[in-house]
């Protein structure tokens, strides 16, 4: 569990930086307050991704798991 926890954490830094970072400077630009205003929104999707990455990831896990089942039973024989 203690990996699941660290690979959302880490995921979430990732992603939500990239994507917030993206998306303001598409909707705004580079502003005056840019890096205030990035790194507030970067924090509160940060802690919206979190919980939701936790709760989300095993269901979506366990869907590309039954998708791919009949795969991967076929590379086995």
């Amino acid at each position: 569990m203690r990996q699941k926890i660290a690979f959302a954490m880490i995921m979430g830094v990732v992603t939500t930086g990239i994507i917030s970072f993206a998306l303001i400077s598409l909707n705004i630009g580079f502003v005056t307050n840019f890096l205030v205003i990035w790194l507030k929104s970067w924090s509160m999707s940060y802690l919206i991704v979190i919980p939701a990455i936790l709760l989300i990831g095993p269901k979506v896990q366990k869907l590309v798991d039954d998708i791919f089942k009949d795969t991967l039973t076929q590379e086995v024989d």
